[in-house]
């Protein structure tokens, strides 16, 4: 029979590993994922940095050895509003005169990823042969922490069990074991018999399996890195990038209706009347001129224009490019483009990322609701342009007493803004 100060001894031991358990899974979840990092790296930050030397910004490799976790994380979500605040940040901004943007669309857990990418041994790693891919919603989840939690948990057990053993043999109430089995079975008996580990390791399994559960459901609907094949292949970079035209000379609608519009195939021939060929040296993917050129021709099968005689033919029967859609909310949620691109003066690239840099776009945000009402408490509406909002500005500073009203709360928050 056990004493009750040996009881004390053993339910103590495990409580502690126990502890010391979740101290490691927490600590294994605040790491961040440099394979998810570099994707995010490619899409956010590869325009302005490189990893080993300055480009329009400065080289961001190593990053965090120069700078504290929390002070990349304001730096990156809001540098504007983190210069008012922090001298060091204002000395930052001088560096370069492109401002940075503001991301804050990005979870604490993605700019830890992309810190961890940036480290200088995982970048070296990573770095070497690869090129940037833009992984789709389907790739396969990645299983990693779990392996490593079982392997932990197996680990911990066992030496729950053998403190136990080692306990009752230095206090003389166990025989010295020899055998594995032995041991096995002595391990087995140990932990049938003690109720308080039953209940503890019960109660580990419930939260880690709530844990794991609720952050697989969390990726569900979330199709950030989208890129479908689409019939043509149109390069934004090219046409926005190279010949910077404006996202609204195609995308017209986006100023006056609820959807920005696939633009007709009449507009891309406003230009493609005379262009037949692309230039020499371009090239987009693995595809060169000769490709490209057929490509172009894809239009002119589509409106039934000649490009030898440059007319459109006489009582041809057109056809529809049929386009892949990329954005796509859900049914339940309601989003309105003139609103934000002519009332709040949104840049595209706010919720499209750099667009003017993408040969094939992609779906840049989640555009997750916790991503629209992030934006929206950070967002400051800028009233100085119109009178209405004047008295309203001054009576919303008034009550929650700030100097600038966030769309949050002028409304932003409430939910029949988007779901009536």
């Amino acid at each position: 029979m056990k004493s009750a100060k040996q009881k004390s001894l053993i339910s103590k031991l495990a409580f502690t590993s126990i502890a010391f358990l979740f101290l490691i899974t927490l600590n294994i979840s605040a790491q961040g994922d440099a394979v998810n990092g570099k994707k995010l790296f490619n899409m956010n930050c590869a325009g302005c940095h490189k990893l080993d030397k300055d480009l329009v910004g400065p080289a961001l490799g190593g990053m965090s050895d120069r700078r504290e976790n929390a002070w990349l994380k304001s730096w990156i979500k809001d540098n504007v509003a983190f210069q008012k605040v922090d001298s060091d940040a204002k000395e930052a901004a001088e560096y370069s005169p492109a401002a940075m943007p503001a991301f804050p669309q990005l979870s604490d857990q993605e700019i830890d990823d992309i810190i961890e990418y940036t480290k200088p041994v995982v970048a070296e790693e990573m770095v070497a042969g690869s090129s940037t891919v833009v992984v789709a919603a389907a790739e396969p989840q990645d299983n990693t922490l779990l392996y490593i939690l079982g392997a932990i948990v197996f680990v911990l057990i066992l030496m729950i069990f053998n403190l136990y053993s080692t306990v009752n043999e230095l206090k003389g109430n166990a025989p010295k074991r020899k055998t594995i089995e032995e041991q096995l079975k002595s391990i087995w008996r140990a932990f049938a018999g003690n109720k308080f580990l039953h209940f503890l390791l019960v109660i580990f399994f419930l939260l880690s399996s709530a844990y794991l559960g609720f952050s697989y459901l969390l990726q569900i609907g979330v199709d950030q890195g989208y890129q479908p094949i689409q019939p043509i292949e149109f390069s934004h970079k090219i046409h926005s990038g190279d010949n910077k035209i404006d996202c609204q000379y195609c995308h017209s609608a986006a100023k006056h209706s609820k959807s920005s519009g696939i633009p007709p195939a009449n507009v891309c021939m406003n230009c493609h009347m005379n262009i037949a060929e692309v230039a020499d040296g371009t090239v987009i993917g693995n595809h060169g001129k000769e490709v490209l050129n057929k490509e172009i021709q894809k239009l002119y099968d589509a409106v039934g224009w000649d490009k030898d005689k440059l007319a459109y033919i006489e009582g041809y029967e057109k056809k529809p490019i049929e386009w892949v859609r990329i954005h796509n909310l859900p049914d339940f949620a309601y989003f309105n483009h003139s609103q934000h691109v002519t009332v709040a003066g949104l840049k595209c690239q706010k919720c499209h990322g750099p667009v003017e840099e993408m040969d094939e776009v992609y779906q840049y945000s989640p555009l997750t609701m916790d991503w629209c009402i992030s934006c929206h408490r950070e967002t400051e509406v800028d009233m100085t342009e119109n009178g209405y909002y004047k008295k309203i500005h001054e009576q919303l500073a008034n009550k929650y007493g700030v100097k600038e009203v966030t769309a949050a709360q002028m409304g932003g928050m409430e939910c029949g803004k988007c779901h009536y």
